[in-house]
């Protein structure tokens, strides 16, 4: 049994020294720091282990030493208690008393030795036990360092995932920083270039400031010549017909008795070049005389005097037709595209017809302001009003029809005789697009709205700006009164400005950018779109919003979208973003008409005729349509 013992301790230590052995490989695998942790965490727990078992070790190794002299002692004692009988049976007399006390020596050895055993046994046992719970202990040790090998493989494994995804990401950060130095040497040189490119524009814009100045100079010389020779040119007409006049009354005129002589008063058509509808001509009766006739040239010349005097426009100059301005009769709402064309090279921006509704202006993107007179249904080309160095951005006619005004893109308001198509004013002084112009009422003075957030008001006859307001936001749109200029601005109010004392009397603000303006014939009510998708008419007494339009569908294209009021004031047309037209009823308030058969982009602008036959519009593209009932 001491034997099977000493195998079973030899087993154990043997086992725990192969787990000891095969935990120092597995910690001599691990590299990094937690597992070294470990490994040295495992280490103390050894020694701590091994100190309490030294002396437990060291007790049995010295009962397998007494266990082995014990033995040899057995061995001994048997050897001598047969030498002993040997000799008892060859010699029983002589040594019997010999042999007794020899017995009693192997007795008292016996009970010893049994003692002894007893002791060993004791040990054995209590060993065996020991043995029993270090197994247990090496078993639940054996069991936590598998489960921790679970742990440091599927550690392991986490840590390799994490060193692939560390080297994806310094590889993407090696990218990105490459990418980055790229994107900062494609910067740096772009913005040597931007550098070059901004001081090239700045010398191109000084050599455009000095040549716009020369330009001006040159123009202001031309057109002083021109008003020298148109001067020299009424002196001597004046000095002609004084002498004509002379030498016709040195001889009496014959007059028939049956004749009248139709006599006109110095005020008969002083502004719009018609006679007053309350003032009719008078015809005096004259005697008839036998008197031969005066020369056709006279009678022509007083005929000029007077058709000039009739068609005299209130800034000056003297076209030989004025357009009398047409009366609405009846309000036609459209419903048929009656004619279709190309207007322009490119986008149209805006569309008016005339006072008397016999023309119509359209302007675009190329620089031209063209006519169009309107004949049964249809736009037959008349002419083109050339002079403006960038594309058109709205018109209008004076109250007599004689006289077009157009703003434009490159800073600039301009008038043309519409007769000869003669660019008779150009308007400098802003310092941004100017975006509307319009004629006060008297036909002298001119207000100009502009991007650059102001407006200003010029004379004709001195052809100055006289005064400058600063509107605070871009001016979209204007419409006038006698006093009052109304504007629509890119912040979405609409300032109503007292042109005597340069301030605004109040202001009005809508729920988006306000695109167009327009008033009704009474002027008692303001048109206003915006690009909140919405038409609305403001109540101009009460200064409120009176009444508001919209529809499925509708939408404001562009910040510059013009709304118009019918000639009566009864209707509101409007063009959309998807190039239909919508009208609404003013009294009812409800959609009246959607033409959606003519434009094939956003429609700019509709202009509707003083006659109310006809709606015009004009679109992103390069069409304008002409709309009618018939």
């Amino acid at each position: 049994s001491i034997n099977f013992d000493k195998n079973i301790w030899v087993n154990f230590v043997q086992n725990f020294k192969v787990h000891f052995f095969d935990f120092e490989m597995a910690g001599r695998r691990v590299e990094c720091l937690w597992k070294r942790h470990v490994v040295e965490q495992l280490k103390q727990r050894d020694r701590v282990q091994r100190q309490a078992f030294e002396e437990i070790i060291h007790q049995y190794n010295r009962l397998l030493e007494r266990s082995d002299l014990q033995a040899v002692f057995s061995e001994r004692l048997q050897t001598d208690k047969y030498e002993q009988q040997n000799r008892h049976d060859l010699s029983p007399g002589v040594d019997g008393g010999r042999c007794d006390s020899l017995q009693q020596e192997m007795a008292q050895m016996r009970i010893k030795h049994q003692e002894e055993l007893t002791e060993l046994h004791k040990k054995r046992g209590e060993l065996a036990q020991s043995v029993i719970e270090l197994n247990n202990q090496i078993q639940h040790k054996d069991k936590e360092i598998q489960s921790n090998e679970a742990k440091m493989l599927e550690y392991q494994q986490q840590i390799s995932h994490l060193e692939g995804e560390c080297r994806e990401l310094r590889n993407s950060l090696a990218d990105l920083e490459r990418a980055n130095q790229t994107l900062k040497d494609e910067y740096d040189a772009l913005q040597i270039t931007f550098n070059a490119l901004e001081e090239k524009l700045r010398k191109t814009t000084d050599d455009n400031q000095e040549l716009v100045t020369r330009w001006m100079a040159e123009k202001a010389q031309e057109a002083n010549k021109l008003n020298a020779e148109n001067e020299k040119d009424s002196r001597r007409r004046q000095a002609k017909l004084q002498k004509e006049l002379a030498d016709a009354a040195k001889e009496p005129l014959p007059i028939e008795p049956d004749d009248d002589i139709e006599v006109l008063s110095e005020d008969a058509g002083k502004g719009t070049g018609e006679t007053s509808p309350s003032r009719q001509p008078s015809r005096t009766p004259s005697k008839r005389t036998s008197q031969p006739l005066p020369p056709a040239g006279l009678l022509d010349s007083i005929t000029n005097i007077f058709g000039r005097r009739r068609s005299v426009n209130s800034f000056g100059t003297s076209p030989e037709t004025a357009e009398a301005p047409s009366m609405c009769t009846e309000v036609r709402v459209p419903s048929t595209a009656l004619h279709i064309f190309d207007a322009h090279d490119g986008e149209v921006n805006a569309v008016r017809f005339s006072p008397g509704s016999r023309l119509l202006a359209t302007g675009g993107m190329d620089r031209r302001v063209k006519l169009w007179e309107v004949i049964s249904g249809h736009c037959e080309p008349k002419g083109a009003l050339t002079g403006s160095n960038a594309g058109i951005t709205s018109i209008e006619f004076d109250s007599a029809g004689s006289y077009l005004l157009a703003a434009s893109n490159d800073f600039a308001s301009r008038i043309w005789t519409v007769d000869d198509f003669r660019l008779r004013h150009t308007l400098t002084g802003h310092s941004g697009k100017v975006l509307s112009a319009r004629f006060l009422l008297d036909n002298a003075r001119i207000v100009s709205g502009s991007y650059d957030r102001t407006l200003k008001l010029w004379d004709l006859r001195s052809k100055v700006c006289m005064k400058t307001v600063f509107a605070g936001s871009s001016c979209n749109d204007i419409v006038c009164t006698e006093q009052c200029v109304m504007s629509g601005h890119f912040d979405k109010k609409v300032r109503f400005w007292d042109i005597r004392s340069e301030s605004i009397v109040r202001e009005l603000e809508l729920l988006g950018r306000v695109t167009s303006l327009d008033l009704n014939q009474d002027r008692s009510e303001l048109l206003a779109c915006s690009r909140d998708d919405l038409v609305k008419i403001i109540d101009l007494r009460s200064n409120a919003v009176r009444q508001t339009f919209s529809a499925q569908g509708f939408k404001c294209g562009s910040d510059f979208t013009r709304v118009t009021f019918s000639p009566d004031g009864s209707y509101v047309a409007a063009g959309s973003a998807d190039g239909v037209l919508y009208i609404w009823n003013v009294l009812t308030g409800k959609l009246d008409k959607t033409l959606d058969k003519g434009h094939s982009s956003a429609i700019n602008s509709v202009s509707w005729s003083p006659s109310g036959a006809y709606v015009a519009s004009v679109e992103k593209g390069s069409k304008a349509v002409l709309w009618s009932d018939m």
